[in-house]
């Protein structure tokens, strides 16, 4: 019998965050323009610090080009002293059904081991629920972050590839 090692070079990582708090103060702005709103502001860089204190490295910023959502991934770009315009923004990102997640994330570059990608609900709840059986949750809440590691060298391979549940975090979470 062959017995198959998994080596960290054919893993990534995906962290799936929904963009921080925002500001319903103007009902006039569509939606795609909304802001964050002060706790908003104040959540995305906690939560980028967060990542960082679990010593994640994170080689790609992909966002919905939605004010909010760019604004959550710059937050977390300054937190990483990364430069705002390294963002990669996808239009695709923004109302995005479970389906266009998995076509977004299988058309990520190789070279890129680990990608944090911003988003908005309902999509988002109903992407994060599909990755693993046995881990579900409600509302994928602001600014909330979802990990997982993709057993494979290939993001292309994401749909059918093993994943592993890594962790849960969100900003109320003590």
């Amino acid at each position: 019998m062959r017995v198959l090692h998994l080596n960290n070079n054919f893993m990534r990582y995906l962290y799936i965050v929904r963009h921080a708090k925002s500001s319903w103060s103007n009902i006039s702005l569509p939606d795609f323009e909304r802001p964050l709103n002060d706790r908003g502001k104040k959540d995305a860089p906690e939560m980028a610090k967060r990542l960082l204190k679990r010593k994640i490295k994170i080689d790609a910023f992909v966002s919905s080009p939605a004010k909010r959502a760019k604004k959550t991934a710059k937050s977390f770009c300054e937190e990483y002293k990364i430069p705002a315009k390294k963002i990669i923004l996808d239009n695709n990102l923004y109302e995005a059904s479970k389906e266009t997640f998995y076509e977004v994330v299988s058309n990520f570059h190789d070279t890129n081991k680990s990608v944090a990608l911003f988003s908005h609900n309902p999509g988002i709840t109903e992407f994060v629920n599909s990755l693993i059986s046995d881990v579900k949750i409600d509302n994928m809440p602001t600014c909330g972050i979802f990990g997982v590691e993709i057993n494979s060298g290939k993001w292309k391979e994401f749909m059918d590839a093993q994943k592993k549940f890594l962790f849960f975090d969100y900003p109320k979470k003590l």
